[in-house]
């Protein structure tokens, strides 16, 4: 056996026995570790200098041992490794029981290399082991699943008295443990060949085995079969087979086995009645699970015990058994009720064991915490976690994780480190959980370098990342976009055996799907389906959502189609993925439909359903649903959130029939907490009602509420001040930005020079720009745009010209908007040749004009009345493939029509119209006062029916027009009186309408309206109408 492990040496051991640190690398995230500055492996040359008597080298090794114990339980394992070392070093050489003590003691620790380590420096100091060194080297080898050279071990161990029972079942639970039962059952028969009893233990080892891999059955046949070899059972084993029927769901059978014990002459002990409590628990049948601890209890005072079996017949126990419900016993069921979110169910029994005389331990804590953490009560299961303290019970490393992770997942990372900060002065070793928590927690607080350094400690640490690590790491990588990152990993978990599982591939398929690569999602998926894992409907609900957003039906109708082949069914994601599809293309009819389809086959709609469904109707200015569907929550008692609350606010208030302050109030009223979204509708809401007081009184409230305003608000708040005028105002707020933080943006700096420009004053547009380059501006070539065409707007072309030369010297060239803000303000100033100069200055630069180019040079040669010029540049602009859009044709038909060409304008207008565009009021005016001035009524008459037709509406100055031409046209010698009346008819007719609308008649059109009917003895009916409420709205 020596020569054997000497042989095999330097191949199981290529490291440091005292190194703090080691390698990692991987394919895509290496890791560049310092060298360990710790001695080389010990041997006995370099550590062998006797400086202790030999006399005293027995009491030296016994108290360097001793030492060595006290660090390893206390977890100071560096503290461990480095008193061995300096054992060594001094030349102590311990007896067989001592290096026995510290394998042992190294194993239970969980210091797996260095066991095997510490075993070959015995073997060098010349101390050979015994039976109870290679049991413990086997189980160490088992416990990493090193069982190949576990097996090789043990077989080629020389002296057969060092193996025994206890070897052979060391090295069962490691094969049984790797899901290998029958080849554990098989080395039974390895046992009888070479004369080794087994036993019991060995029995139920394999029995657990087989139960561990599902085949429960297969395990109590394996039972029955050997102990008609003489083994016999015990309550151990029936245990076992309890467990295993109850993870089966096969409760009823698990609970027959109780009576069979007793038939076969065995007690059922707590364990067993804990076993089938946990049982039903996990099945949800807590009215059972309850009932047995009644039972138990009950045996406390009649000492008889009653269960149910599979038909409900009450079965009596040995009535000289006593059996009373332990801390395991409560603490099961209390844990069971906390995952099922009875939180007052799992509070009560927690007071009813402490009445009984029960005190709760870490276990029992650390369960009631997840259930206060699962009902959001953070606040409370932290107050716990003090008290547990206060009642002598220290937290352990479960209460802690559970604590952190529920920080993490409201977003309050500073409290989650605070307790990592705990466990680290409390001396709290950290698991995988732990790790995995942590690192989960930091890639979604944002700290992704953080997060991948957790990741490299655990390894430097040995701990071996599980699908759940895993799992994490590739979903934060996913969300930072780091696809190549999330795929390395997915290649090492299965490099080194660790299986992915549904949740691992969801996280890469979510990955692949926010950067819109579909095609690989889907071959994920097939690739799951490979590996005989499903994809479940959330997978299927994700792609459907991305082919959706991606504009292909067809693709997201035969994924859903196919997830119902397989048996899934759709669920309110599914839903919600083509409700917003349906919402995006104003298709809001559709979706109701669906809707109704989908409850109609058994699906309930959530809140999410319900907020995406009203957001829709509101946009489609269908108020009266999206209102039902309000009702409808509040009917089936589905509570308003934040986000449906906003919908609803955003809804109302674009409908301009409820004031900001009302539909506020009332979600105060509701106890919802407006977030950042409420606050900046509202604050839009307040400056669209000129409600500036109340606007700013909510700026200040969110501040003091620690809700920091973001850019939007202060956009929209500078927005609305600059637009009624209030500068100062305005300048007020923009210093409490700059306190905050925040440097003017581009959007502040447009408005703030378009609130300066209103006086016309040159000066005071440069000294509001100046002023807020001096807070912070950065200088741009938006920002040099935005001041060009304001000044271009007030036609101060030779001040934005200086401007643009100023721009080029700081290193910005013109583009489209520069040049075209330049074009605008000559054709404004009427310097038609110098807009002319312009563009072909822009086209020499290889800037391409736009459609704003030419509709800025058509409204200038309209204004000029060079209309066969702009003819000529309307055809060019054709030929240069850009569409004319409404404003161009606008242009076009007011420009002919000013210059008397209404047939012209009519071709124009008849084009538009065949294009689907919708001529302004205006236009409509200029074409109606065209047919009026020579006398076609009836024509006019005609468009103004087609502009209602077509949603554009009248102002007053149609009326006018319309008016007008009637009454000139009743002027007309030539009518009959029946024509004469029919005008003055269609007079009164519009009269009634202005009147309707609250339009008032314009002097001239009251002065021919007068003449018109004063012939006939109707002024006073005419003067009548220059009387009432009523206002002029001129286009």
């Amino acid at each position: 056996m020596i020569k054997y492990f000497t042989i095999h040496r330097k191949s199981l051991f290529p490291f440091h026995f005292l190194s703090r640190s080691s390698p990692f690398s991987s394919t895509k995230h290496p890791s560049l570790l310092k060298p360990s500055k710790t001695p080389p492996p010990i041997s006995p040359k370099t550590l062998s200098h006797p400086k202790i008597p030999s006399a005293k080298t027995h009491l030296y090794a016994s108290l360097f041992c001793t030492l060595i114990h006290i660090y390893l339980t206390c977890g100071r394992f560096s503290q461990a490794k480095e008193s061995f070392f300096n054992m060594r070093k001094h030349g102590v050489i311990p007896t067989l029981p001592l290096w026995n003590h510290l394998i042992y003691s190294f194993n239970a620790s969980g210091l797996v290399s260095e066991v095997m380590l510490i075993y070959s420096e015995m073997l060098a100091c010349g101390v050979l082991p015994n039976v109870f060194t290679v049991n413990v080297l086997v189980h160490s080898f088992a416990k990493v699943g090193n069982l190949n050279f576990a097996l090789e071990f043990v077989r080629n161990i020389d002296d057969k008295s060092n193996v025994d029972t206890v070897t052979y079942n060391s090295l069962i639970w490691g094969f049984c443990e790797q899901g290998l039962a029958f080849q554990g059952y098989g080395f039974l028969s390895e046992m009888v060949k070479k004369g080794i009893n087994f036993d019991t233990f060995s029995c139920n080892i394999v029995v657990k085995g087989f139960c561990r891999i599902g085949l429960v059955q297969y395990g109590e046949w394996v039972m029955d079969n050997l102990t008609t070899g003489g083994i016999s059972k015990d309550v151990i084993g029936f245990n076992i087979l309890i467990d295993g029927y109850c993870k089966s769901g096969d409760m009823n059978y698990a609970v027959g086995l109780i009576d069979r014990m007793r038939s076969e002459g065995l007690v059922p002990d707590i364990i067993s009645y804990n076993t089938l409590i946990n049982g039903f628990c996990k099945r949800g049948d807590f009215v059972m699970a309850k009932s047995l601890i009644d039972e138990i209890l009950g045996s406390c005072k009649t000492k008889d015990v009653k269960i149910l079996d599979g038909n409900d017949h009450q079965k009596a126990v040995d009535k000289s058994v006593t059996l009373e419900p332990n801390l395991i016993t409560h603490t099961t069921l209390i844990s069971a009720y906390c995952k099922q979110e009875a939180l007052e169910e799992a509070l009560s029994l927690y007071e009813e064991m402490v009445a009984n005389g029960i005190l709760p331990d870490a276990i029992t804590y650390s369960s009631i915490i997840n259930g206060l953490c699962k009902h959001g009560k953070l606040a409370e299961a932290k107050v716990l976690l003090t008290e547990m303290e206060k009642m002598g019970v220290d937290p352990n490393h479960v209460s802690y994780a559970t604590l952190m992770d529920a920080f993490f997942k409201v977003g309050d990372s500073m409290d989650a480190f605070a307790l990592q900060g705990l466990m680290f002065v409390r001396g709290i070793s950290f698991d995988i959980v732990v790790y995995t928590i942590l690192m989960d927690g930091l890639f979604k607080a944002g700290k992704p370098k953080e997060a991948e350094n957790m990741f490299i400690t655990l390894l430097k640490h040995k701990l071996v990342p599980n699908s759940i690590t895993y799992s994490a790491l590739i979903d934060g990588r996913c969300k930072l976009g780091d696809i190549n990152g999330a795929e390395s990993a997915l290649e090492e978990m299965k490099g080194k055996n660790v299986v992915p599982n549904v949740v691992t591939y969801s996280s890469i398929i979510n990955g692949y799907i926010r950067k819109q690569m579909l095609d690989e999602a889907v071959n994920m998926v097939r690739k799951m389906v490979g590996e005989n894992i499903l994809p479940n409907e959330f997978i299927y609900a994700a792609l459907i959502d991305g082919y959706l957003k991606a504009g292909k039906e067809n693709v997201a109708f035969d994924l859903y189609n196919e997830m119902k082949l397989v048996g899934l069914e759709e669920n309110n994601f599914i839903l919600d993925a083509f409700v917003n599809n349906l919402k995006r293309s104003g298709r809001m009819g559709e979706a109701e439909g669906l809707v109704k389809e989908m409850m109609s086959g058994g699906l309930s709609l959530d809140r999410v359903n319900y907020t995406s469904l009203m957001d829709g109707f509101f946009k489609e200015g269908k108020e009266s649903a999206a209102l039902t569907l309000a009702q409808e929550m509040t009917e089936k008692n589905i509570p308003f959130d934040v986000v449906a609350y906003n919908v609803l606010i955003n809804g109302l208030l674009r409908l301009g029939k409820y004031e900001a302050q009302s539909v506020y109030a009332r979600m105060r009223e509701l106890d919802l907490a407006p977030d950042l979204i409420t606050c900046n509708t509202m604050i839009n809401a307040y400056c669209k009602e000129g409600k500036f007081e109340y606007a700013l009184n909510l700026w200040d409230d969110m501040k003091s509420c620690g809700l920091m305003p973001n850019s939007i608000t202060c956009n929209v708040l500078m927005r609305g001040l600059c637009k009624a005028g209030e500068i100062q105002k305005a300048l007020s707020v923009l210093d409490e930005m700059l306190v905050l933080g925040f440097s003017p943006t581009t959007a502040i700096h447009r408005f703030l020079l378009d609130a300066s420009s209103r006086n016309g004053r040159a000066d005071d547009i440069f000294l509001m720009h100046e002023h807020l380059v001096s807070v912070g501006l950065k200088l741009n070539q938006e920002v040099f745009n935005t001041l060009i065409t304001v000044l271009c707007r007030l036609g101060m072309t030779k001040k934005a010209v200086s401007v643009l030369e100023d721009m080029k010297e700081r290193g910005f060239s013109a583009d489209i908007i520069t040049y075209n803000a330049l074009i605008h303000g000559y054709c404004i100033g009427s310097h038609v040749d110098k807009a002319f100069a312009t563009y072909s200055q822009m086209l020499k630069e290889g800037v391409q004009p736009n459609i704003v180019t030419y509709n800025h040079l058509l409204r200038g040669l309209s204004a000029a009345g060079l209309m066969k010029e702009a003819d000529e540049l309307f055809s060019e602009m054709k030929e240069k493939g850009l569409d004319p859009n409404a404003s161009t044709y606008d242009t076009l038909i007011c420009g002919h029509g000013k210059i008397g060409n209404n047939k012209e304008s009519i071709k124009i207008y008849c084009e538009m119209i065949a294009k689907g565009f919708v001529p302004r009021t205006s236009t409509y005016n200029l074409l109606i006062n065209g047919f009026a001035k020579v006398g076609k009524m009836a024509q006019a008459r005609e468009l103004l029916k087609e502009m209602k037709l077509r949603g554009s509406l009248p102002n007053s100055s149609t009326y006018d027009i319309l008016i007008s031409g009637w009454c000139n046209l009743s002027y007309q010698p030539e009518l009959d009186r029946a024509l004469k009346l029919s005008c003055l008819s269609e007079v009164k007719i519009l009269l009634s309408e202005m009147n309707e609308k609250k339009f008032i008649p314009c002097e001239n059109t009251l002065s021919n309206i007068s003449s018109s009917f004063a012939k006939r003895g109707k002024k006073f009916n005419a003067q009548n109408f220059s009387k009432g409420p009523y206002k002029r709205n001129n286009i």
